[in-house]
């Protein structure tokens, strides 16, 4: 059995991709680097709802942002991301 605080971590991870929201947001971020205002206008949603997701997937680890003038670029923190979207995909369309 893997070390109790490993599985933890992990179970954790996997709460993260729970929400369809936060879902929605990483796939947003597949294709290219966004800010606030791009993901609130393509998921139909609110910039303080998107900042707050935003603010739970950078503390998880999975998008990373940069500062381009007064704005925030968000992006996909590494291909292990998308390989988990793309898996998950996977499994539910068999």
């Amino acid at each position: 059995m893997e070390d109790e605080e490993l599985i933890y971590d992990l179970a954790d991870l996997f709460k993260i991709f729970a929400d369809s929201t936060r879902i929605r947001v990483l796939y947003c971020l597949i294709e290219q680097e966004c800010c606030v205002g791009d993901i609130a206008a393509a998921l139909e949603m609110s910039q303080t709802a998107i900042s707050h997701q935003l603010r739970i997937l950078k503390q998880s680890h999975l998008v990373r942002c940069r500062r381009d003038g007064k704005q925030m670029l968000y992006s996909l923190a590494d291909d292990h991301v998308k390989t988990i979207l793309s898996a998950g995909l996977e499994h539910v369309e068999e």
